[in-house]
């Protein structure tokens, strides 16, 4: 017997997103009888000797430090572990010259969790009925964001436009700043740069125009910054993170190296941090003080900083070559195939122009032949009109092997030549 479940509960139950497909996924893993897969699904960050090895040695200093004690075995502050918000303000003042306090410092239990305190903390209904919106500006965007937010008809996204260069079978989204509409209606603005899924990274000016808009309103603009440097870096274009009066800057230690341990970072204004400290002391006191600690050890040594500039970023840098001169060798060149420009992050995000099937029944067939990668149409939350663009295309993660990217490629694009090909036959 099923229990009975609140509208919240119902609602947190679904398998929306991702969960849906990688709920397949793991049954299709499952029923594979011996069948060998290339799983190019996942969000999970391969595990980099270097890296393990600087957490072990964070974690050695840690055991032997007199403040063990301290971090594991009391409670400690709301905001975070003071250690660790000190090495970030330090940090970030000295490499990007701003003038953090503690005060403009939060620790969350990973960036979701982040996400979750902020849509629910400025988007939603107010306390006289009026609903708030949370704005993406640029779909597709992180599928995260579609289960965050306890008022699902908050959020709102906006279709953008296409960089098409078709002789290089290259593509990059840029905000549509003509359909772009932030009012008082809006509460907050997220996305991320670069991009999950699509490695985008919105240019400097981009993040200005969409800054300028949210700041008559008085509204935070929270940047997803998972992949941004200064760690883990993943960034394989320059960028320089973007800070201002109304940018809450959000980062997460799980592609350093650390995604077990949940530490989510949030820069901003006082009062804005203040706000969302309290949504966490309600939820959950604060988040694990082991990895806060351990990281700010890697911090204050520049371990961190240093490995993922010399390890982490060229490591997936490499992966993302390999699949895209794959694609180029495998790809027949009358098809309308579209890679995004790998600008940053762990995915490369593949469009198949007018194709014949939806991006489910492709997924269903790459799996025929031991491919596993991710339907594009999970990472449009809210953007509600239709749109074929929608059902084209697909994630695909820069986790396997070097052979095993390889490989991959070559069988998608012999799927991908056989789904057009009969298409063509049958008209």
């Amino acid at each position: 017997m099923n229990p009975a479940l609140t509208q919240i509960g119902a609602q947190m139950s679904n398998l929306t997103g991702v969960r849906a497909i990688m709920k397949d996924i793991i049954e299709t893993l499952r029923a594979g009888a011996g069948q060998q897969f290339i799983n190019l699904s996942a969000g999970n960050p391969l595990i980099l000797p270097e890296v393990e090895q600087l957490w072990r040695d964070c974690t050695a200093q840690l055991l032997a430090s007199p403040e063990y004690g301290e971090v594991v075995c009391r409670y400690g502050s709301s905001q975070g572990y003071a250690p660790l918000i000190e090495a970030i303000a330090n940090d970030f003042n000295k490499r990007y010259g701003l003038n953090l306090s503690d005060r403009n410092i939060l620790i969350t239990a990973g960036s979701q969790t982040l996400y979750f305190y902020a849509a629910n903390t400025f988007g939603g209904y107010t306390s006289s009925g009026e609903l708030k919106q949370i704005v993406l500006p640029l779909s597709p965007d992180y599928t995260g964001y579609g289960g965050v937010c306890l008022v699902p008809k908050a959020l709102i996204a906006y279709k953008p436009t296409l960089d098409i260069d078709a002789a290089a079978h290259r593509f990059k989204y840029r905000p549509d700043f003509s359909q772009l509409s932030i009012t008082e209606d809006t509460g907050c603005v997220l996305f991320s740069r670069p991009c999950n899924p699509t490695g985008n990274v919105l240019t400097d000016d981009e993040v200005k125009k969409i800054t300028a808009l949210a700041a008559p309103y008085n509204l935070p603009v929270l940047i997803d910054s998972a992949y941004a440097p200064p760690f883990p870096a993943l960034n394989f274009t320059e960028m320089t993170p973007v800070f201002g009066d109304n940018i809450l800057h959000c980062m997460s230690l799980s592609k350093a190296g650390l995604p077990g341990e949940r530490v989510g970072i949030a820069i901003g204004n006082e009062k804005w941090i203040e706000a969302l400290e309290c949504f966490q002391a309600n939820i959950g006191l604060h988040s694990s003080r082991y990895g806060q600690a351990i990281a700010a050890l890697a911090i204050n040594s520049g371990a961190l900083v240093e490995i993922s500039h010399s390890v982490i970023r060229p490591f997936y840098q490499n992966k993302f070559t390999v699949l895209e001169t794959s694609l180029e060798q495998a790809m027949p060149k009358d098809l309308p195939w579209f890679l995004h420009r790998g600008e940053g992050a762990i995915f490369a995000w593949l469009w198949l122009q007018d194709l014949p099937i939806s991006d489910w029944e492709f997924y269903q067939q790459l799996k025929q032949v031991g491919v596993i990668i991710v339907p594009g149409s999970t990472f449009f939350p809210g953007l509600e009109e239709e749109w074929a663009h929608k059902h084209q295309c697909f994630r695909i993660s820069l986790t396997g092997s070097d052979e095993e990217i390889a490989t991959a490629m070559q069988r998608l694009a012999k799927v991908a030549e056989e789904t057009y090909k009969r298409t063509a036959v049958t008209a």
